[in-house]
């Protein structure tokens, strides 16, 4: 239920329609439990779409795991991700090829643009982490 409350807090704040009322649902959600629902399910799906795809979503993942960070801002990334992750879309890939992917894309970029001063050094060393626990240590050679 949580997840199609926050994809239409999504797609309503994007059209920039008013999310109060549905925003007042979210607010008694246990998100300790949903975090942990949502990284059992961020690891198989990076580990089909690579390093590089994964990593904002990771970082979206820490942010939304803050202490501060708002509880519209927590519903607004827990919707891009899941909304990234699951089968599940509005516009279907499989009909639609380039638009089922593209709505995706449109749906993590409002949230980054939104949440990026939030993007710590702490939670890119979090994401580095766990990107080199999923898919081994990536050694960059630096000439000099």
């Amino acid at each position: 239920m949580l997840i199609a409350i926050s994809i239409l807090i999504l797609a309503y704040w994007i059209m920039g329609k008013d999310i109060n009322s549905l925003l007042e649902r979210a607010k008694s959600v246990n998100w300790r439990v949903k975090y942990s629902d949502m990284m059992d399910k961020l690891r198989p799906w990076a580990l089909r779409v690579g390093r590089v795809a994964a990593r904002p979503i990771l970082q979206f993942y820490y942010v939304m795991t803050d202490d501060k960070t708002s509880t519209l801002d927590r519903v607004l990334i827990y919707a891009a991700i899941a909304y990234t992750i699951l089968p599940m879309d509005l516009v279907p890939r499989a009909v639609y090829k380039f638009l089922g992917v593209l709505d995706d894309g449109v749906a993590v970029m409002y949230v980054y643009r939104k949440i990026k001063g939030m993007i710590t050094p702490k939670i890119n060393a979090k994401v580095e982490d766990r990107l080199n626990e999923w898919f081994g240590v990536e050694y960059r050679v630096v000439e000099g």
